[in-house]
């Protein structure tokens, strides 16, 4: 039943696209501006989030998803960092436990995430030694 209409997600192109819904279950996600030519994804309506599937990019807060946001999380995957569950900045272990105490005084798991306020994860059930 007809189609979706939307812009090209580019400021300097806005040109007017369409999604046919009858394809639902052929969902093109990577597609490319006919104006433009740029890639963008259909299903977040945004420059294409190369390495980071949809469902991750609809998590990111609004001023986490620019390019420069999206490599760095890149990077942090690569490096396997881990984010503070409250203030939400990347951290590095360099050697020791797994519990980490964040600049912001949060406390969590180094392999999970989860908060923590002990060397027990409640979540992945490892005893962090010191």
């Amino acid at each position: 039943m007809g189609s979706e209409r939307f812009y090209c997600p580019f400021k300097d192109c806005s040109a007017l696209l369409l999604i046919d819904e009858n394809g639902k279950d052929s969902v093109v996600i990577q597609s490319e501006c006919p104006e433009c030519r740029r890639l963008f994804c259909a299903k977040c309506k945004v420059a294409w989030h190369s390495g980071i599937v949809c469902e991750e990019f609809q998590k990111l807060n609004k001023d986490e998803r620019e390019r420069e946001d999206l490599q760095l999380i890149q990077l942090a995957k690569g490096q396997a960092w881990q984010r503070c569950p409250r203030c939400r900045i990347y951290v590095t272990r360099a050697a020791g436990c797994a519990q980490m105490v964040c600049r912001c005084g949060c406390g969590f798991c180094y392999k999970c995430g989860a908060e923590s306020t002990n060397h027990h994860c409640k979540r992945c059930g490892i005893l962090n030694g010191l």
